[in-house]
Order: structure tokens, then sequence, then C-alpha cells
């Protein structure tokens, strides 16, 4: 088993940067593929970006694509999530999430495909 604690969150300008973390304990990162996902007010949980596990493969959302940037240092035991140029639309809870694969760059983008999920950490972009 992992586990997986966010950090990093906050309140920001539109147009700023926020910079998430994941710290993982309990288990050998580097085995898990680790993704990104956010739930905002009233809306479904929607994923944002994974990273698989030798971090030759990303995936991102279409929402964030060219502004958000995943990375993961497995040295660490740490994902990231470098959140650039800001929209209040990007306010919401921020997860990640670890799935153990075998396959070192598949790259899991269904919530379901995960197993290990954060608590969360609130990013609130204001306008």
């Amino acid at each position: 088993q992992v586990q997986l604690v966010e950090s990093g969150g906050g309140l920001v300008q539109a147009g700023g940067a926020l910079r998430l973390s994941c710290a993982a304990s309990g288990s050998t990162f580097s085995a898990y593929a680790m993704g990104w996902f956010r739930q905002a007010p009233g809306k479904e949980r929607e994923f944002v970006a994974a990273m698989s596990r030798s971090s030759r493969s990303t995936r991102y959302s279409d929402t964030v694509k060219g502004r958000f940037t995943i990375s993961r240092d497995n040295a660490k035991n740490s994902l990231y999530l470098q959140m650039n140029s800001l929209k209040p639309e990007d306010s919401a809870v921020y997860y990640c999430a670890a799935v153990f694969r075998f396959s070192s760059d598949y790259v899991p983008a269904g919530q379901n495909e995960y197993a290990y999920w954060g608590q969360g950490t609130q990013v609130t972009v204001s306008s």
C-alpha cells in the first residue's frame, strides 16, 4: 500500500502560479503510475494529469495542457504539479492518486484505474 499526502494549495490571483506536491510513503514509489485529479464544488472529480512510473510518458486534460506540468522525483518519493496561468475555473480540491503498474510507460487517465488517493489540497483562484 502507499499513503499519499498533498500540499501546496492556497489562494492565488488569476494569472498566477502554484506548485502542488504529493508525498508518498509506505511502498516503493517508483512502482506506481501517478495522477492528479480535481473536484470543484457541485462537479464530478475530473482528470488533470498523469505520469508513468518511468516519467517518460505523460497525459494532460485539454483544459490544462500547456499551463500545467506534472513531474515526479522517485528519489524523494514525490509527485508535483506546476500550475501556471491559473484561471478561476481551476479552483478545486486537487487530489493525487497512485496505481501499481508493471508497465513502466503506462499512463492511466481514468480515475477508476487508481487504487490510492490522498486527502486533497484546496486551490482557489480569484478573478
